[in-house]
């Protein structure tokens, strides 16, 4: 879900399925998670499918919340459906948003806070097609060291707090848990630093606490010591949407068929995502995880058909702490949904 990435392109049709490097960028966002990398080179292709664009580009960051999307790549389902597709490594969430705006990417990938801020500010016709993740238990914690003065939500207040980017999802899941345990987060200081970099940063002291998400809080806790403040997938944000695939109204509008075999691509390997023995081999293999974290890590629950009401969720807190001024609807953003092949 989250707000990391690397800047360099892989045409994933013709290059195969390559790791992504743990080098630059922010974070899975917000929400955020583990490196993966992904192609489109297996598998039968549909060449004939009557899909209005065959070859698209998609912004995604180096999250474990992709993995369907590079399971999807891996297995030749994009292909079956009549889809050539190129990832493009954005730096955030808010960057990948940009390369859509920009018309770098034809969908994007990114936590949903950049979407909805978008939208509210009237800077992009964002639509919204496919649902990426939510948090699971203790999948995105805040974290500190043992030995340091923060031991619950209520030593918070007025701490340095290393976060991916402001308006993330990282800042507003933190956010909500303050405020539901009646903690004021108006004098909080947050720094915005790569997932990679949160954890030793803690270690040093040079930040008090820092928002980490999955497989970066098993691994700093490896590392760095770190231990766990807070889960902030709990109370009102148990459950919480995190991350999705959005793109522009002009391109939906004129594209249906294209969207649609995204989904379709999107759903079955999504499905297939819910084994976890699937999942544990592409944290190995195309992240900086070994094989006894990637068996601890706790995973973000993936999504992939798009529910306006439990998305609804996210525009309406973000309103609450004023980061958008008036109610979005989100079922008005949510493009046709299509089913499995």
């Amino acid at each position: 879900m989250f707000d990391e990435a690397v800047s360099s392109r892989r045409d994933y049709g013709r290059r195969g399925f390559l790791s992504l490097a743990m080098a630059g960028g922010v974070a899975l966002t917000a929400s955020g998670c583990g490196l993966l990398g992904g192609s489109d080179d297996s598998g039968s292709s549909k060449g004939g499918s009557g899909v209005e664009k065959a070859k698209i580009k998609v912004s995604i960051m180096p999250t474990i919340d992709v993995v369907p999307f590079h399971l999807a790549v891996q297995n030749g389902y994009f292909k079956n459906e009549g889809l050539e597709v190129e990832a493009v490594d954005a730096a955030s969430g808010d960057a990948s948003l940009q390369k859509l705006q920009a018309g770098e990417v034809d969908i994007a990938y990114s936590s949903y806070t950049p979407f909805f801020i978008a939208k509210s500010k009237g800077a992009a016709d964002i639509k919204l097609v496919a649902d990426a993740s939510s948090a699971g238990p203790k999948s995105t914690e805040v974290v500190a060291m043992p030995n340091s003065n923060i031991k619950n939500v209520h030593d918070l207040a007025g701490k340095r707090i290393g976060i991916t980017a402001t308006n993330t999802i990282c800042d507003t899941l933190t956010k909500s848990v303050m405020r539901d345990n009646g903690v004021s987060f108006n004098d909080v200081q947050w720094v915005s630093l790569r997932f990679p970099d949160i954890g030793p940063a803690v270690k040093r002291g040079n930040i008090d606490a820092g928002f980490l998400t999955e497989p970066f809080i098993t691994q700093s806790a490896k590392v760095n010591g770190t231990v766990e403040v807070i889960d902030t997938a709990s109370g009102g944000t148990k459950d919480f949407p995190t991350a999705g695939y959005g793109s522009l109204g002009k391109f939906t509008d004129a594209n249906p068929k294209t969207v649609a075999a995204f989904q379709r691509a999107m759903l079955r390997a999504t499905k297939e995502s819910a084994d976890r023995s699937k999942i544990e081999p592409l944290m190995i293999q195309f992240s900086k995880v070994d094989e006894a974290t990637a068996k601890i890590t706790n995973l973000l629950t993936f999504q992939s058909t798009l529910d306006a009401r439990r998305i609804q969720r996210v525009p309406d807190l973000l309103q609450q702490f004023g980061s958008i001024q008036s109610k979005i609807d989100v079922q008005s953003m949510i493009v046709p949904q299509a089913n499995a092949s």
